[in-house]
């Protein structure tokens, strides 16, 4: 496997917990890192998450990376900053974590692999982020549900 392998490999994980998500979030593509033999992939959460659904999010999670035969190397319970971390049986290391703002951030690093060039993912993001911005904003789109500051 090489760094483009990797990437797209890193792509399909994303994918698929983001799909998992009901009702979905609108992500943004974080920057991809390489390093050494190693490349991180990232997606950005601009659904706002309010504190009172962000443990069903997390749930959500937790349960679909379980099922998917992932094996959970910690877990942050913090009220503000919840995060949980997992590592695949071929040696990817996944996380969810919950930043500023309650902004969901999706990592996935490669294990160490051959390198190569890697290309940008082909994974069309579903929220807007201006090609020449220098940063994501914080999350700014509403949902009926995962915004909802009620029980």
């Amino acid at each position: 496997m090489d760094m483009q392998d990797a990437a797209e490999r890193a792509d399909e994980m994303l994918d698929r917990v983001l799909g998992e998500i009901e009702p979905g979030v609108r992500w943004v593509h974080g920057p991809t890192t390489t390093g050494g033999c190693v490349v991180t992939r990232r997606r950005t959460v601009m659904t706002v998450v309010s504190p009172q659904r962000r443990g069903s999010l997390l749930g959500v999670v937790d349960r679909f990376w379980r099922k998917s035969g992932y094996r959970v190397t910690a877990v942050n319970s913090h009220v503000d900053a919840p995060a949980i971390f997992v590592r695949t049986r071929d040696g990817f290391q996944v996380s969810l974590t919950v930043a500023d703002k309650g902004q969901v951030h999706f990592d996935v690093d490669s294990p160490c692999v051959r390198h190569s060039e890697v290309a940008d993912s082909t994974s069309p993001a579903t929220a807007y982020l201006a090609p020449d911005a220098e940063f994501i904003p914080r999350p700014n789109i509403h949902s009926e549900f995962w915004s909802a500051t009620g029980s």
